[in-house]
């Protein structure tokens, strides 16, 4: 199974993917790790992406691109594998079709997780997590105990400033400008299928496995 994973910040892609990760028994692969990864085992892509990183700009397409390919190529990809943040561009999904052409590892599916903007705000400015043991909470869905601290250990809770309402929105206008345009790429290619990412865990799940069977 060769999925990629669409959705803009907090729509559950993560907590999906995982979920796929034990049912299918095959890897998640996010840019963030991929990038660490290679520069820690200072493979040549990884080392030419360093330069970049450590001159705080940008890792080149190309160079991400020579990652994934390197990544991709691992054993532990031979049953598949699920790509999570990464093309976040057209251009992007341009060459990482082609690079798996070459690979002769073709995607069988791209789901994307739709939300709601407002109730993603109501689910994100929601959450809290202990400064002390690093549980976390949701004011609504998952409270905290009377006092508002930590029921495990007491802790002081805190909001992680990515969760304010300011940096929600402004990450989602970037998602929309950037990535959204992805799903009219993968519609065309015959692989999208769109999901209602704010419905609970388990119809999510369910709806993503049902798809991918039914492809």
């Amino acid at each position: 199974m060769k999925l990629v994973l669409l959705g803009p910040p907090g729509a559950g892609k993560g907590t999906q993917a995982a979920m796929l990760v034990e049912k299918y028994g095959i890897p998640q692969i996010s840019t963030g790790d991929m990038l660490r990864a290679a520069v820690r085992e200072q493979t040549s892509m990884g080392i030419k992406a360093k330069e970049y990183m450590d001159a705080g700009g940008l890792v080149p397409d190309e160079v991400v691109i020579g990652i994934v390919r390197d990544r991709l190529q691992q054993a532990d990809c031979a049953a598949g594998f699920i790509l999570d943040g990464f093309p976040r561009t057209v251009p992007q999904a341009d060459a990482l079709k082609q690079t798996l052409v070459e690979l002769d590892k073709p995607l069988d599916a791209a789901i994307s997780l739709e939300v709601n903007t407002d109730a993603l705000v109501e689910r994100l400015t929601g959450r809290r997590t202990c400064s002390q043991c690093g549980k976390g909470f949701h004011l609504k869905f998952d409270p905290p105990g009377a006092d508002g601290r930590c029921t495990a250990c007491g802790g002081e809770l805190v909001q992680r400033a990515d969760d304010q309402e300011e940096t929600i929105r402004n990450r989602m206008t970037v998602y929309q400008q950037q990535t959204a345009p992805l799903e009219d790429y993968y519609r065309r290619e015959g692989l999208l299928t769109t999901i209602d990412g704010m419905a609970e865990i388990a119809s999510v799940q369910q709806e993503i496995v049902t798809a991918l069977q039914a492809g």
